[in-house]
């Protein structure tokens, strides 16, 4: 049944804010020193024709969501390309009018897997393609400015819309349970399995690169003197850290287990309280996990104890590496990261023995939701994970870990990697982008959508060119495109 609120879109832009990292960042077999991130304005109607606008925004990290041995330019440059695919062609995709979660997840469901081929028939012919999951991520900040502006034109929240005054179908209509549980979602709806208080203030999980000095011995003089901390426990110490997450190699046992260890007694040495491990999606055997966690175990058993889960050891593509992980998630809580795309990957990844389940917004607002709801239904424990999310990104993330309820706060390490990037925005939100007592605030967010207060934030994106602290954002409107590749995308999604 329609309602007056359904919306679609009728305008989008598309602004780059590239950073550089103050020290490197290493994602599994690369690192990354700089990010670029897409930020969108989408304007949307109702039924009444009255319109709102709504910011969404995403880092492009080009070494996470499509990790291969071309080079970092070529696969930026097409991450580039399909934003810009996307914003010329977003309008004219949504036509269907709803909540922002139904028109969002036709769009995901029905329009994008299509979209994305003809892109690679367009732009990839005979190379390798841009996968599923940077096309996500592209989608991102389309999404999450839908969800912003939806709230706004009701005047509400964004998670005080997730509910059936607002949409007009319920969950059953997007999810299905998995064979034998004891599951429906019939009648329900996201606000059903959201937090009914949010977590508030949030722990902040701080991650330890592969790549971070942790003591004295290992500075090798060129880190940054720019009165940020550079040495594990001088972060413990300034931000009060109690949660740390360490990247491992996951293909050098001898190396991550070092690690774990020296990590661990920094950790105990300066009063953080807890671990979780994340091997880069470079594992291929369950054993190797197993065998580090027992030697900890039997060696180690306070820093073991301190380990809270273990995240994402395998490798992306869960449907080609139906790799059995019981045996791993015996011993600590697995949760699935890269490989969980949507909710249907995440009812595959229960069926093999993950326990649960790391969202993240720059997978879409919309699917995050859902898979969040299916795997409450399904008893999996739930964490909101980081892509390193500065300036406007920072928000959407931290709320939906505010709601979600997650196994412990929400991991987020933009104010160690590009603090300065978000200066503008921590002048209205300091405690968003500064972790204190173990901690980020959250408590200055407020009124409607997602309540980043964008006019209070000294950022103007209304000129071609702005230079801000650490910032040159670019605005795209005019888009040098190829010839005939747009108008080939409206071709194959009507």
């Amino acid at each position: 049944m329609s309602k007056p609120t359904d919306i679609r879109p009728v305008a989008a832009s598309l602004y780059y804010l590239p950073v550089r990292t103050r020290v490197p960042l290493k994602f599994g077999t690369e690192t990354l020193t700089h990010v670029t991130l897409a930020r969108v304005k989408v304007t949307v109607e109702d039924r009444n024709g009255r319109t709102a606008e709504g910011w969404g925004e995403t880092p492009l990290s080009v070494q996470w969501v499509w990790p291969s041995k071309e080079s970092y330019e070529e696969r930026f440059s097409l991450m580039q390309l399909f934003c810009r695919w996307l914003c010329e062609s977003w309008p004219r995709i949504l036509q269907r009018r709803g909540h922002p979660i139904e028109t969002a997840h036709d769009f995901l469901h029905d329009d994008l897997p299509r979209f994305l081929e003809n892109f690679n028939k367009v732009e990839r012919e005979g190379r390798e393609p841009m996968p599923h999951l940077a096309a996500l991520v592209c989608a991102s900040a389309f999404d999450i400015a839908m969800h912003d502006a939806f709230g706004k034109l009701v005047g509400r929240p964004v998670y005080e819309t997730y509910t059936s005054e607002f949409m007009s179908r319920d969950l059953a209509a997007f999810v299905t349970p998995a064979e034998g549980a004891d599951v429906s979602f019939n009648g329900k709806y996201p606000c059903n399995y959201l937090s009914a208080k949010p977590q508030a203030p949030l722990k902040a999980w701080h991650l330890v690169g592969g790549l971070d000095p942790l003591d004295t011995p290992e500075l090798r003089g060129d880190e940054p003197n720019d009165g940020y901390p550079v040495l594990l426990g001088d972060w413990i110490d300034r931000d009060g850290l109690k949660c740390l997450k360490i990247k491992l190699r996951g293909n050098d046992a001898v190396w991550d287990y070092d690690r774990l260890v020296k990590v661990g007694r920094i950790a105990i040495e300066h009063g953080a309280d807890w671990l979780t491990t994340d091997f880069n999606c470079t594992v291929t055997e369950p054993g190797y996990v197993n065998d580090i966690l027992d030697r900890l175990r039997d060696e180690h058993p306070r820093i073991y104890g301190m380990i809270l889960y273990v995240e994402q050891p395998f490798p992306y593509d869960l449907e080609a590496n139906r790799i059995d992980v019981h045996s791993v998630s015996a011993r600590k809580p697995l949760f699935m990261d890269e490989s969980a795309h949507d909710w249907q990957l995440v009812k595959l990844g229960r069926s093999l023995g993950w326990t649960g389940v790391a969202l993240k917004t720059c997978k879409t607002q919309t699917g995050a939701l859902l898979s969040l709801c299916w795997a409450k239904a399904h008893g999996m424990t739930l964490m909101v994970q980081d892509l390193t999310n500065p300036m406007l990104a920072q928000v959407p993330h931290c709320r939906l870990a505010a709601h979600a309820g997650t196994i412990m706060g929400v991991e987020t390490n933009g104010m160690q990697f590009y603090p300065d990037a978000s200066l503008p925005e921590a002048a209205v939100h300091p405690g968003l982008y500064r972790r204190r007592e173990g901690c980020v605030d959250l408590s200055t967010l407020g009124g409607p959508g997602f309540g980043y207060r964008v006019a209070e934030i000294d950022r103007d994106v209304h000129f071609d060119v702005r230079v801000s602290p650490g910032i040159v954002l670019v605005r795209v409107e005019q888009i040098a495109r190829r010839v005939g590749s747009v108008e080939q995308m409206h071709t194959a999604v009507r």
